[in-house]
């Protein structure tokens, strides 16, 4: 999972598990206001920034900071994680396949979602690397292949470049900062990306935080109230594990660029 020295982007279509330098990357993403231009701030709800970065892509990078009140940083940690309550509160999910998992804290995932007529949907092959350190508990995900997961009819294939959150406890909950590059590819302008981008992002906080706050009380009435395969390292024994080699992508296909009419687009 190389790091771009200049975007900290992660590096598109490799599997690898994550360094120590890649969550410090993640930190310093989060922490460094330097060169990104502040273009929401409300307070102390939330604020949002934009940069600019050298990068193939022409998307922005967009950055959350925001506090959740009375949500601890664990319950936020769970909810980013479980699959299952996700399913409860993304109105945009269609689908959502665990593929297997490369070690205890990287897996790799297929995401499906729904995007408003006239535009295609959106869908996605994700590595997700996370690191608990108490204090500090970190989430990234980019953008691989994976063999049984080609691009489909019907889909444009989106790409991750780096999507990444950090959560800390803080005296009124949790400090969550997000950071996210995403190309939903396709026919949208880059400039409009960006611009709704902007848009979006103070929505996506509000709908995580509803989310977060009504997590425990889903949890405790499930079968399995304990299962969080993303904290017990032991539960992940049965799932499936993921091979390399399934991974290494074949010559980009058409169908991973179809046309459409694009109006707006939405982050994973």
């Amino acid at each position: 999972m190389k790091s771009d020295t200049c975007t900290g982007e992660m590096e598109v279509g490799t599997v690898k598990i994550a360094e120590d330098s890649d969550f410090f990357m993640l930190r310093n993403l989060i922490d460094n206001n330097e060169e990104w231009k502040l273009e929401y701030n409300k307070g102390d709800e939330s604020k949002v920034w934009t940069h600019t970065i050298c990068s193939k892509s022409n998307v922005q990078m967009v950055k959350i900071h925001t506090e959740f009140e009375k949500v601890s940083a664990s319950t936020l940690f769970d909810v980013l994680h479980d699959p299952d309550y996700r399913k409860e509160w993304d109105t945009h999910m269609i689908e959502s396949t665990e593929i297997g998992y490369l070690n205890p804290n990287n897996d790799v995932g297929y995401y499906a979602m729904s995007c408003p007529t006239p535009m295609k949907n959106r869908d996605f092959v994700l590595q997700r690397s996370w690191l608990d350190m108490g204090d500090e508990k970190m989430i990234l995900n980019h953008s691989i292949y994976h063999k049984s997961y080609p691009p489909r009819k019907g889909y444009v294939r989106a790409i991750s470049h780096l999507t990444g959150f950090l959560i800390r406890p803080s005296d009124k909950g949790c400090f969550l900062g997000y950071v996210s590059q995403t190309d939903p590819r396709g026919k949208i302008p880059p400039w409009l990306v960006n611009k709704v981008t902007q848009i979006f992002a103070p929505k996506l906080v509000k709908q995580l935080k509803k989310a977060a706050e009504g997590y425990p009380i889903w949890k405790a009435k499930q079968k399995e109230p304990c299962y969080k395969p993303w904290i017990y390292p032991e539960q992940t024994l049965l799932s499936p594990r993921v091979k390399i080699c399934d991974c290494i992508s074949p010559l980009e296909t058409d169908s991973a660029r179809d046309d459409d009419t694009e109006v707006e687009m939405v982050h994973v």
